[in-house]
Formats: structure tokens, C-alpha cells, sequence
């Protein structure tokens, strides 16, 4: 009974509105009380603060505000311009064009929405006026976008290592192959898709012009070079370089004479509404962790999923099923607060590793806002660019299709995303 009128109030406050950092957060101490658990509230303020007071943490505010500033002082622009003059003149060319400046964006914001919304306002004009469909264009749009939080710096890995107390520079390190590979897939189905669709080449930039536009490039360029080269040879931690990161940002701005202090008070201004929101269902978040510490939840699943025989690949699949459709319904940061303490632990208790786990949780949760019929990353491409939704939900299964193969080669060959992090020491 106790338990039916939590998911009663807990609905309630949900379609009338209510915050789900509120919602998590209410019913985690309502839930204390039917477990006959009120004691250990005393110690629920000490448990909030201490899955808040983490170092790595420091990290996702400034690599907020770094990918901010660089979107309002010219840096991605800068890059668009070079990805025009490296990839345009292949067939296809303004497809390729939209995958590799994902990429370039990817080592900026590391933020999916913000990728799909920026590059829905630049490319996706350009390929029309060049005979793309609309709906194509947003679709190679939203399909790229999801690159953007697997190669770091990735706002979604921080989150993830503070909620499993993993090592972020690991987590950085290890999605770097898993990105490219990605990117590599997209590529390989945009290139068949223009011979199959005959889609025009681009603009052919001289070897002059090219050489101008790297060079105009260059602190863009630099900016995701420090960062990785920095954590990958253990010269700086990951806050570190995110500290960095907002430094060669303003100069970057500065550089391009786009940088004032305008647009610097709008990026701090939307730094904290981004991270505010972010430690709020933290807070929630770690009051539900700490009852379901005390009732040992993930310990009995971990033996409830075991009698049912989904151990080793077979729970495999099923967090990839879980993952996927949670990042179609959900925040990105919900989806990780509220099923990751759940259930990792009992994959880690079946000898899965915590850094090979996260890679493919975030990968899930990436496409995931790709998969109709609730895709995050489509809405946002339809919204900016006036496709119609359905119609890029049909022209991305292509790319879709490609990227559930990435998943699956990520989620049972874990030495591709485990190598790199081996090589450089972060594990052993």
C-alpha cells in the first residue's frame, strides 16, 4: 500500500509538472519512511554533499562554459569553414562535411543538442541549395550529432564517473576510438547513399585557399589537441584541462575579434542555469542511492537478473536495450541518474569493466535520441531546420542501422574501446 501511493504522488507531481530532481528527491524520502528507515535521514544531507564534493566534478561547469563561449566567438565557424575545404569535394561532399565538423565539434562542446542545433542552422541550408533533400540533410544532421558526447570532452562521461566513482581521464581516453569508429561508419553509409542517390559534390576549394582556412582554423584546432594530449599523457587531470579549455576559448574569441563581454556574461548565465540543473538531480539522486544502498536493491537485482539467466552477454543486450530506450524518452543526465546506480553495480559483479560499461551506456543513450519515435536529436533537427519529423526518422534508419552495428561491435569486442586506456596507463 505504502509503496502505491508513492507511484501515485510520484505521478501526480510528474504530469502536473513537477521537477524531476523534486520528483526523485520526494519520493526517495517518502520511500524512507515506508521502509521504516527515517533514522538514516540525518545522514542524508552529509551522503548529498559527499556525491556532489567530487574533484572530477569541477570539471563539467567549465566544460560548459568552454563549449559556450566557443559557440558564440567564431570557433565553430572557423571549423565549419576547413571541414568545407577537407571534405566538400568528394561525393557527397556536404554529407562528409556534416560528420567531420560533429567531429571537430565533438572536442568543443561535447554536447549532442547543441551539435545537432548549430550545424541544423549552417550545413542543412547549404545542402539544399546543393539538391539534398531536406529531410537527408537532417538526418545525416541528427545521426552525426551523437558523436559529439562519445569523443570527449563529454559532459555525459563526467556525470557518469561521478555517479560510479570511475576515473573521467579513462573515461576521455577510452571514447576516442569508439568516436572515430563511429564517424568512420557514418561516412562509409553517407559515401554508398550519394552513389546510390547520385548526390552532388561540393565546392572545390584551391590548395591556396585550403592552406589559408587551416591556417584561420588553427586556434580552434588547437583547443581539442590540448585538451585530449594533455589527459592522455597524464599532464593534466581532466579539470585541469577543462580550466584550460575556457582560457584558450576567450583567446580563441579574441583572436577572431568575436569575443566581447557580452557573450561572455550570456555564457556564464547559461553555465549555471546548465550546471544548476544538472546538481539539483544529483542531490535527488543521491538520497534514492543511499536507500537503495540500505535495502541492498542492487545487490538483489544483480540475483534476480541472475535466476532469470541474463548473465554475462545476455545482460549484456539487455542493458543495451534498457539504455536505448530510456535515451529515447529521457534526459540524457535522467537516464544516467536514475537507472546507472542500479544497473552497472550488477554488471560490475559479473566481471564487466566499470570503463567498457560507460562507453556503451553513453553510446546507447546517444542513440537512443535518434530513434524515433521520440528521438531528442530529431525534434531539435526538425524544429531548426522545418523538416518534417517523420520524414528524417525514415531517411536516418541508414544511418541508424550503422550505428546499432558500432554498438554492437563496442558492446562485445571491449578491447576497442579498452586499448587506448590500457596503452596509456589509465587502466591495467
Amino acid at each position: 500500500m505504502p509503496a502505491t501511493l508513492i507511484l501515485f504522488f510520484s505521478l501526480t507531481l510528474l504530469l502536473g509538472g513537477g521537477v524531476l530532481a523534486h520528483l526523485i528527491g520526494a519520493s526517495s524520502i517518502l520511500s524512507f519512511v515506508a521502509a521504516d528507515r527515517v533514522r538514516f535521514l540525518a545522514a542524508a544531507p552529509q551522503r548529498i554533499i559527499a556525491n556532489i564534493d567530487l574533484f572530477s566534478m569541477m570539471s563539467m561547469p567549465l566544460f560548459i562554459l568552454a563549449g559556450e563561449i566557443m559557440n558564440r566567438s567564431g570557433v565553430t565557424q572557423a571549423l565549419l569553414n576547413l571541414a568545407i575545404a577537407l571534405m566538400a569535394r568528394l561525393k557527397g561532399g556536404l554529407g562528409h562535411v556534416n560528420i567531420l565538423t560533429s567531429v571537430f565539434f565533438a572536442g568543443i562542446s561535447g554536447s549532442a543538442m547543441a551539435d545537432a542545433a548549430s550545424v541544423s542552422n549552417t550545413i542543412v541550408p547549404a545542402m539544399r541549395k546543393s539538391g539534398y533533400s531536406v529531410q537527408y540533410a537532417g538526418a545525416i544532421t541528427a545521426a552525426s550529432s551523437v558523436i559529439g558526447p562519445i569523443i570527449p570532452p563529454s559532459i555525459v562521461m563526467i556525470f557518469y564517473g561521478a555517479l560510479m566513482n570511475t576515473s573521467v581521464s579513462a573515461l576521455f581516453v577510452a571514447g576516442i576510438v569508439p568516436g572515430l569508429i563511429m564517424a568512420i561508419g557514418l561516412f562509409a553509409t553517407n559515401a554508398y547513399l550519394a552513389r546510390k542517390y547520385d548526390h552532388p559534390s561540393g565546392e572545390k576549394v584551391p590548395l591556396d585557399e585550403l592552406g589559408r582556412r587551416f591556417v584561420y582554423a588553427l586556434p580552434a584546432t588547437v583547443i581539442p589537441i590540448i585538451i585530449l594530449s594533455g589527459i592522455v599523457f597524464g599532464v593534466m587531470t581532466p579539470t585541469e584541462a577543462a580550466g584550460v579549455a575556457v582560457c584558450c576559448a576567450i583567446g580563441a574569441g579574441i583572436v577572431y575579434q568575436q569575443m566581447s563581454w557580452k557573450k561572455l556574461f550570456a555564457s556564464l548565465e547559461r553555465t549555471a542555469v546548465i550546471s544548476g540543473s544538472i546538481f539539483i538531480l544529483l542531490s535527488g539522486v543521491a538520497i534514492f542511492g543511499y536507500l537503495a544502498g540500505l535495502e541492498r536493491l542492487p545487490t538483489l537485482l544483480a540475483h534476480g537478473l541472475a535466476s532469470l539467466g541474463f548473465t554475462g552477454w545476455k545482460y549484456l543486450l539487455l542493458l543495451n536495450v534498457i539504455f536505448l530506450v530510456a535515451g529515447m524518452f529521457l534526459e540524457v543526465p535522467v537516464a544516467l541518474a536514475l537507472l546507472v546506480p542500479l544497473l552497472v553495480p550488477p554488471g560490475l559483479a559479473m566481471g564487466a569493466d566499470p570503463i567498457h560499461l560507460g562507453i556503451v551506456i553513453v553510446v546507447n543513450l546517444m542513440l537512443g535520441i535518434v530513434t524515433p519515435p521520440f528521438g531528442a536529436a530529431l525534434l531539435v533537427v526538425s524544429a531548426v531546420s522545418g523538416a518534417p519529423y517523420w520524414g528524417i526518422a525514415k531517411a536516418a534508419v541508414p544511418f541508424l542501422l550503422t550505428q546499432v552495428v558500432v554498438l554492437m561491435l563496442l558492446t562485445f569486442i571491449p578491447e576497442l574501446t579498452l586499448f587506448l586506456p590500457r596503452l596509456t596507463g589509465f587502466i591495467h
